[in-house]
């Protein structure tokens, strides 16, 4: 039996639990792996890397991806 008083739904604006000083933290983080990771994966393809090693240009994308989102989703 439901409440009248309990609610799951969560607004987009009581989500937010980072400030604008984290926000760029993270955003600044995204874009140094994304640049690591764009180059890491520019020298393997250029030195001709097997492609086991290649794999390793997931973690700093992955961080990318993560800081960036984070950053624009304020969480």
């Amino acid at each position: 039996m439901k409440s009248k008083g309990s609610s799951l739904s969560v607004g987009a604006d009581d989500a937010v639990n980072i400030g604008p000083r984290e926000q760029m933290k993270r955003r600044v983080m995204g874009i140094v792996f994304l640049i690591v990771g764009a180059g890491l994966a520019f020298l393997m393809i250029a030195y001709d890397a097997p492609r086991l090693p290649r794999a390793a240009v997931f973690f700093p994308l992955w961080m990318a991806g993560l800081g960036l989102f984070q950053a624009r989703e304020k969480t």
